[in-house]
């Protein structure tokens, strides 16, 4: 299920061989499996089998391949140390073995976790559930975790039959009595009435799409952030308006646009308690020229770049 990387991916312009100025991503990613002292390290997650699950349109497991080559030739803006970022290769969920693979995932980003940040690259948004399991092990049981979604829909569906791509916040709020849920960018029609029942008796704290430019957001974002001892972000490309993020499972044409998903991005990650952030939903066979994977790419970027080191 763990596949290493392929440095053959890494490739690009090379606008200079050794002025770190001209440098791209290909020029600085490290090709790895284990990692360095405050490093930033990528992990990718081919999988769709959730997405499956909750009767979507499948094509997120080759997301993470997408997101890499679009982020190959980006400027890098940061130092250019070696083992500044490193990529570990993918877990890979074989057939319909979803449960396995998400605890693959929870592993690596744990270890990952052990000496820098990780970035997991999806993934249907099941993703979020290993993840999840590597920050908490990372962490240890009692630390107090906070889950920021950027997300048109709540995913707190009921999982007596079996997990999905839909499940996966309901699950860990039932299991862990630390985690916390903060989601931002839902859509009113995107969600049933029984599901914001079930955000409520969660005690979830959500926004709406129309929520996001309001006084009271920014506070409650900013309270939320600074509540926990460490925080989990993760994006779902289908928060997205359809135009700008045309390849996802579920487009939303009422969605964000890409600069308020920039936006909010910026703030999450410099945030000093973020330590992991993933990246869902990049779906390469519904997309149209690249558009989606290309502006997942920026989006990872403009995480790296705004991090806090």
């Amino acid at each position: 299920m763990y596949k290493k990387a392929d440095s053959k991916i890494w490739q690009g312009r090379i606008d200079h061989e050794t002025d770190e100025t001209y440098f791209r991503y290909h020029q600085v990613v490290r090709v790895a499996t284990e990692p360095n002292a405050g490093s930033i390290g990528l992990i990718g997650f081919s999988c769709d089998e959730g997405v499956r699950r909750n009767n979507g349109n499948v094509g997120a497991k080759d997301g993470p391949l997408a997101l890499r080559k679009q982020l190959a030739s980006l400027p890098w803006r940061k130092s250019s140390d070696k083992n500044c970022l490193i990529d570990f290769g993918d877990i890979v969920c074989e057939g319909e073995d979803l449960e396995r693979a998400q605890q693959e995932l929870g592993e690596k980003v744990s270890t990952i976790l052990t000496h820098g940040k990780a970035i997991v690259l999806g993934g249907g948004h099941e993703t979020l559930y290993g993840q999840y399991l590597g920050v908490r092990k990372a962490v240890g049981p009692t630390a107090s975790i906070g889950l920021l979604n950027i997300d048109a829909h709540f995913d707190m569906r009921p999982y007596e039959v079996q997990t999905s791509s839909g499940t996966m916040f309901k699950q860990i709020l039932d299991e862990d009595p630390n985690a916390h849920y903060f989601v931002c960018g839902i859509q009113q029609y995107g969600n049933t009435t029984a599901l914001f029942n079930t955000a409520d008796q969660y005690n979830v704290r959500y926004f709406l799409d129309d929520e996001l430019d309001s006084t009271t957001f920014t506070t409650a974002l900013n309270e939320f952030m600074d509540t926990h001892d460490v925080l989990l972000v993760t994006l779902c490309m289908d928060v997205l308006n359809a135009a700008e993020a045309p390849g996802v499972s579920a487009p939303s044409p009422f969605g964000l646009t890409a600069l308020k998903v920039r936006e909010l991005l910026r703030q999450m990650a410099a945030h000093k308690k973020t330590v992991s952030f993933s990246i869902c939903e990049v779906n390469p066979s519904l997309d149209i020229n690249n558009r989606t994977a290309k502006l997942g790419a920026y989006f990872i970027n403009e995480v790296i770049m705004n991090s806090n080191d």
